[in-house]
């Protein structure tokens, strides 16, 4: 037999996930882990957030962040390869994938200044939130993006995201991958963190779920045989796959 309290306990859990009239909406984000010296010592691209953040304050995450509607408006120089292409539109309403991989492209300059792109001319107006990408004299390329991860921020939490996770490897940058001076500075103390230290700093939660299940891939340069998808449902924790077998959990 349960015990009363734990019953209690369990219920009042259940009550503070449980979605409500106030519950923010679950907003689409992309999260871009860049890893450097992945055939050696890999190390991968970090920064803290502000400490006054209304999300993860003061916690060391990769660059990232919402959809903008421009997003899934802009030209790209080369597409996504497949099957990550394929998997990234599963279980997600049509044209999000092209949105997310512009969110992705864009937190990455806006963040870190790091560009993922290559050179040419726009053939279409550039969104406001392009222009100094575009200015650099850059068409966005997704070549090199592997879709990793997915996870959606549990119930009760003030902001909640459906967040995709590409990985790409350092080598596919064009600009100085030392250089943070473009930084936008939503990320302070931006660096490269070699992977055995990685678990030494304040880190979300998810960040060391997302950390743990890729390990095995960040020496390779083919995408995952298939990608996890997260969610805290209830008091229960769901694990799909995603292009792969069936639930986990």
């Amino acid at each position: 037999m349960v015990p009363p309290d734990a019953r209690v306990r369990t219920r009042q859990r259940k009550l503070i996930l449980q979605d409500t009239p106030q519950s923010p909406p679950i907003r689409n984000a992309a999260t871009v882990i860049v890893v450097r010296d992945r055939g050696g010592a890999p190390s991968v691209l970090m920064g803290q957030r502000g400490a006054k953040a209304a999300f993860m304050a003061s916690k060391f995450v990769f660059p990232g962040g919402a959809v903008d509607p421009e997003d899934g408006l802009i030209p790209f120089a080369s597409s996504l390869p497949q099957p990550c292409a394929a998997r990234l539109a599963e279980d997600s309403p049509l044209g999000t994938a092209e949105a997310l991989i512009g969110a992705a492209i864009r937190e990455l300059w806006e963040e870190t200044g790091q560009i993922l792109g290559r050179p040419g001319a726009w053939d279409r107006p550039v969104p406001a939130d392009w222009q100094t990408y575009a200015d650099r004299g850059m068409v966005p390329s997704a070549e090199g993006l592997q879709f990793v991860f997915r996870a959606i921020t549990p119930p009760g939490r003030p902001r909640r995201f459906d967040a995709r996770f590409f990985m790409i490897d350092a080598d596919y940058l064009v600009t100085d991958p030392d250089d943070f001076s473009d930084a936008g500075g939503e990320l302070s103390h931006l660096q490269w963190i070699p992977l055995p230290e990685v678990r030494r700093f304040d880190l979300p939660f998810i960040t060391e779920v997302v950390l743990a299940e890729i390990a095995a891939d960040l020496r390779s340069d083919a995408p995952p045989a298939s990608v996890p998808f997260y969610r805290d449902r209830d008091e229960d924790i769901h694990f799909a796959r995603l292009g792969g077998s069936s639930p986990l959990a």
